[in-house]
């Protein structure tokens, strides 16, 4: 964030066009992350954006968000088979899996997750220390994956071809956009590029 008010930042991520905003604050207190989750609700309902919560399912249901985001160290290896486990009746929060190999999307799949994400494709800071699962991971969801799922880790501008070619129709970008003089500029040429992918 850089100091700058993560609603703002929502706005102008729904001014060029994101589909899904993340919220993702590994370091907040649950509290803030609540208030902020609800700010962002009303933006993105405004917008028609969809919003995922990072980390809290709880959160997620309190700020009626439309996805939780889960890492595997936060869901199988918290005991969890099933998303449905995460879900009270009747609600009708979806649950995305982090996935770094094939064998964990294809457990994911079988857990129920509404989405899967591939990578972290290339190095990137805001997973340090994993290593870069490559384009052959992409390329084998491409090939195996029915439902839907995005590439993240490292993607930008100059390296998004690439991304598209080994398959990818879908991304997850934080520091191209976030970095970017004009985040919402830099977020509609991502759109842009993916509208146009063959």
């Amino acid at each position: 964030l850089h100091g700058r008010d993560p609603l703002i930042l929502g706005r102008q991520l729904c001014e060029g066009g994101s589909d899904l905003i993340q919220l993702r604050a590994k370091s907040w207190p649950p509290a803030r992350i609540l208030k902020v989750a609800e700010g962002l609700r009303r933006l993105t309902r405004e917008t028609g954006t969809r919003l995922v919560i990072n980390d809290h399912p709880r959160i997620a249901i309190e700020a009626d968000a439309d996805f939780c985001h889960l890492g595997q160290e936060d869901f199988f290896d918290g005991g969890y088979s099933r998303v449905s486990e995460l879900i009270p009746k009747g609600h009708a929060l979806r649950i995305g899996l982090s996935t770094h190999a094939p064998s964990q999307a294809e457990r994911a799949v079988v857990a129920g997750a509404a989405y899967v994400a591939i990578g972290p494709v290339h190095a990137t800071p805001t997973k340090p220390g994993v290593p870069p699962v490559t384009l052959d991971y992409v390329r084998w969801a491409a090939a195996n994956l029915a439902l839907p799922w995005f590439a993240i880790g490292g993607i930008h501008l100059d390296n998004l071809d690439s991304v598209l070619a080994a398959g990818a129709r879908r991304v997850c970008v934080v520091s191209a956009i976030l970095h970017a003089p004009d985040v919402a500029g830099a977020c509609q040429r991502f759109r842009e590029r993916l509208v146009s992918a063959p």
